[in-house]
């Protein structure tokens, strides 16, 4: 069963992107952690905007790092060894063993892809030897083909690895039999042998609904189902992309009447979104994500997020007109790296859009932005403040225009009028003194009022960890996922 003594690994494919493969290796580990084994969560290679920055300033992504959490471990470059952030249609910043090696085409990457796959391997292996459970999370699907001669991630992982593999379904999408069945039936032999039991996710109703759905598919494919899991309505856990965009966390209570609006701006290259998940956790704040001017509104609030491609996004909020709807709306305004960086006088880049100097929206006077070669990549701790650090642009502001109470100096910009403010610092408001008093000073501006919920981030973050694990105990066959598990216990990663 699922308890001391269970040693080995498992790799864990969808159907599809998004068919919930990062949410059930979170709880995977989570329900492994407290039930007393060592497990570690990894993702050989992730294709994401949102990511996390390790304590060795290694950037990795936001997905492996929460796994990391729920399995009461501190994030290590070793879970996601291989990171891509997207930078266009075809193009991608690749972010080998935590620090940015270039960008490439997706020609260019798939020809470097085999000078990678001994690195991805020594990563498992190294994390084998220091854990008694390895969780591999495979990316979108395993089944395709067009991609398989040179797959770094799905499951010639698994084969090569000596693991076994679960493949879910999420049935919410419709046609889940289908998806299971045509992911097994479309992969060769050596992988096709890998899959050991297919997960249904996201079901809603009555599982008697499914008659005897889950007999028949083992019948035509010879993979058995483990287990159905409930649709977990309201649940939240830190997003890859933008993919999972509009599911923030769920309020802790019932809303105020007339809440603090916030508006965040919904950029083409947005990037850790997640810096507005702990806004979200308050009852007395509502959180909106827009992508055109009309909906703006009056709201109390506008966050400018991080992205990606800044300049881009930058000429991108020019042409929609949303620059001109938000001076309109009165709202204050805040920009978190790249929203801080467009708020601000210029910026001058020869790294990212090789654009050269572009003159910013002027909102917060004398700030500039200078474009360098190699990423800040930092977490910073501190009693009243912390937050963490990913970006190529240099900031610097009017002296002692700072906002962000950090150890050692104040970080940021804020307008004199205290209606503009920009900083660097990702994960800000998940400090929740920080939050409270964020929002306590934004009510009094805006005329409202604002009373702090007291739920703290980080618990309300383990909770969700531990709801989805409880899922897992109940719904999911245990015994047949530990032995898959262990038939790995011996095998070469």
């Amino acid at each position: 069963m699922i308890g001391p003594g269970l040693r080995g690994a498992l790799h864990v494919s969808g159907c599809t992107s998004d068919a919930g493969k990062s949410t059930l290796v979170a709880g995977l580990c989570r329900l492994l952690a407290r039930n007393g084994v060592s497990v570690a969560p990894f993702k050989a290679q992730n294709m994401a905007l949102n990511s996390y920055v390790t304590r060795t300033g290694d950037e990795i992504g936001r997905a492996q790092g929460a796994q990391a959490l729920a399995a009461g471990l501190e994030p290590t470059v070793a879970m996601n060894p291989i990171l891509l952030k997207p930078t266009g249609e075809r193009t991608s910043q690749v972010v080998v063993m935590g620090q940015p090696v270039g960008v490439m085409t997706a020609a260019e990457y798939h020809g470097h892809k085999p000078k990678l796959r001994k690195l991805v391997l020594d990563a498992l292996a190294g994390l084998r030897d220091q854990f008694d459970v390895v969780l591999c999370e495979g990316a979108g699907s395993p089944a395709e083909i067009n991609l398989l001669p040179h797959d770094l991630v799905n499951l010639s992982i698994a084969r090569d690895g000596g693991m076994r593999s679960i493949v879910v379904g999420d049935i919410d999408r419709g046609g889940v039999f289908a998806h299971l069945y045509g992911t097994v039936a479309l992969l060769p032999d050596d992988l096709r042998a890998t899959v050991g039991g297919f997960v249904i996710n996201r079901f809603r109703g009555d599982p008697v609904l499914l008659g005897d759905g889950m007999d028949q598919l083992e019948r035509a494919c010879g993979v058995p189902t483990l287990g159905v899991l409930p649709m977990l309505s309201g649940m939240w856990l830190d997003g890859e992309d933008s993919v999972a965009l509009g599911v923030p966390i769920p309020s802790a209570g019932t809303a105020l009447a007339d809440p603090l609006d916030l508006v965040a701006i919904r950029l083409p290259q947005l990037s850790n979104y997640t810096d507005l998940d702990a806004l979200a956790l308050e009852p007395g704040v509502s959180v909106r994500y827009v992508a055109d001017a009309a909906s703006i509104g009056r709201p109390d609030l506008v966050v400018v997020p991080g992205s990606k491609e800044t300049v881009s996004d930058l000429a991108w909020l020019r042409a929609q007109g949303i620059d001109a709807a938000i001076e309109a709306s009165g709202a204050d305004v805040l920009g978190i790296c790249a929203g801080y960086q467009l708020l601000g006088d210029t910026i001058t880049d020869e790294v990212e859009s090789s654009a050269g100097t572009v003159p910013g929206l002027g909102w917060l006077p004398g700030v500039t932005t200078t474009f360098g070669p190699d990423k800040v990549l930092r977490q910073h701790d501190g009693e009243r403040a912390s937050g963490y650090q990913i970006h190529h642009g240099r900031v610097s502001g009017p002296e002692g225009a700072g906002w962000v109470p950090l150890d050692g100096g104040d970080e940021g910009t804020i307008r004199p009028d205290a209606r503009v403010r920009g900083t660097t610092l990702h994960g800000l408001f998940e400090h929740d003194a920080f939050r409270w008093q964020f929002l306590r000073e934004l009510a009094e501006r805006r005329g409202k009022h604002f009373e702090p919920s007291g739920v703290v981030f980080a618990e309300a973050r383990a909770a969700r960890f531990d709801r989805i694990a409880d899922a897992i105990e109940h719904h999911l066959d245990l015994a047949a996922l530990a032995a898959l598990i262990a038939e790995a216990s011996d095998a070469p990663a």
